[in-house]
């Protein structure tokens, strides 16, 4: 924006609107209210809550991980299959990240008893402590950033998200993108 000062209040989004409503005043940019938001909230979100998790040596990838075994109750073991389909990674993006927790020592592989072609990736101790920690925190966290809505507006957020999801979702279907 040159020659206009930002303001530590500044509405970007509703800043883009207005310059695409002067610019191109033959398009409606009012998707852009609700996705230039919904994505510029996202990055807020990733930054917030992405900072502990690197203070403890974890991507969020790594995250997820560790909390899909702690999900999955005792013994807190999923095969690569499994937490590809929980995580919607591929096989292999998810042996990347097996690898590196493994390395930590915070899983182990696993042959199974009944099938030695099948591994299974449980949490160790150490895992099992780390993510029950960091858990927590990340919940404090998301509280934290949800303190500006009441409760009601929660609910009401969540159903509209949803709602905004299934659309992506068959926008993807119809698009061939899915």
């Amino acid at each position: 924006m040159a020659g206009r000062e930002q303001g530590a209040d500044t509405d970007a989004v509703s800043r883009i609107i207005e310059e695409w409503h002067r610019e191109r005043p033959d398009l409606d940019p009012s998707p852009i209210e609700v996705l230039g938001r919904l994505h510029r909230s996202f990055l807020l979100y990733q930054a917030q809550t992405s900072k502990p998790l690197v203070a403890a040596g974890l991507s969020m990838a790594g995250f997820d991980v560790l909390a899909a075994l702690r999900r999955a109750g005792e013994p807190y073991r999923l095969t690569a299959g499994e937490l590809a389909a929980t995580s919607l990674v591929s096989s292999a993006g998810v042996t990347l990240r097996l690898d590196r927790l493994e390395g930590d020592g915070l899983i182990v592989r696993e042959r199974d008893a009944g099938d030695r072609r099948v591994v299974h990736c449980r949490l160790t101790p150490a895992g099992l402590k780390l993510i029950d920690t960091l858990f927590a925190e990340h919940l404090d966290n998301e509280r934290r950033m949800l303190a500006g809505l009441r409760p009601k507006e929660r609910v009401q957020l969540a159903t509209l998200l949803q709602k905004l999801e299934r659309s992506l979702a068959d926008s993807a279907d119809a698009n061939g993108t899915g």
